[in-house]
């Protein structure tokens, strides 16, 4: 995704930036005109976000660093987005870009308690448009306990999706490959598994995630050989693994 102009850095980046090129236009003794020249920007432009009445925005800063041949930003600094695109940590995508995702979806998962059960239940894709990013949510579980939400990160490098739980620092993750031509998406779940007491052990898992509008039949819960719908329940999880979508290697 390209950046544009329109992108303002924050207050506190600006100030911070506007330090460094003060500090380098003193130690090599040039002119703020022949700065602005150098980086191909009016010199009112320059002036302004010296000064602090005007914030940086992304194009005139890259421009100052290539003209300087200095980094103005720290590595670890978020780029600000633009109303309307998620933040760089979750992709920095367009709603437009990822409408694809959003919808309901029949979540499968092995049963974590009984080898032959598969567990069933309903993931809702969504744009939250007050944080600007994709969110996801589950429903009919059987444990409603451990219902889980979160953020939806897309970034085009990896070409898969991230579901991220982050609870106190707890995460749990699923990871899928972008649809496939019928919309199901399928992957692998890393969580946390319940066991005797307090214990908790770490677990992985294939995944599958199918659209509900495209299902004839649907059942929720932990789905056993006697349900009407383990045999396919079954057959899609099996494709998580056989073609594969995801591995599980073996030391």
């Amino acid at each position: 995704m390209q950046l544009t102009p329109e992108i303002r850095l924050t207050d506190e980046q600006s100030r911070v930036i506007a330090t460094l090129i003060r500090e380098e236009l003193a130690r090599r003794r040039i002119s703020r005109q022949l700065l602005a020249d150098q980086a191909k920007i009016s010199i009112s432009t320059l002036e302004k976000a010296l000064s602090g009445r005007r914030p940086f925005t992304l194009a005139t800063t890259i421009r100052l660093e290539q003209a300087l041949g200095v980094a103005l930003r720290a590595n670890d600094t978020p780029v600000p987005a633009p109303h309307g695109v998620a933040p760089d940590e979750l992709g920095f995508y367009s709603r437009r870009a990822v409408q694809w995702i959003e919808g309901v979806y029949l979540t499968l998962r092995p049963s974590f308690g009984d080898k032959h059960a598969i567990y069933a239940y309903r993931t809702e894709i969504s744009w939250d448009e007050p944080s600007s990013r994709l969110t996801f949510r589950e429903s009919e579980r059987l444990d409603a306990a451990f219902t889980q939400q979160g953020v939806v990160s897309v970034p085009n490098p990896s070409g898969h999706i991230y579901l991220v739980t982050n609870v106190h620092g707890q995460y749990r993750l699923i990871i899928v490959a972008r649809p496939t031509i019928s919309g199901e998406m399928y992957g692998i779940l890393t969580t946390l598994q319940v066991g005797r007491g307090a214990q908790l052990t770490p677990v992985a898992a294939p995944i599958a995630l199918l659209p509900l509008g495209k299902m004839k039949e649907v059942q929720f819960g932990r789905i056993g050989p006697q349900d009407a719908c383990h045999a396919l329940y079954r057959e899609h999880l099996k494709r998580t693994v056989d073609e594969p979508f995801a591995l599980f290697m073996q030391g």
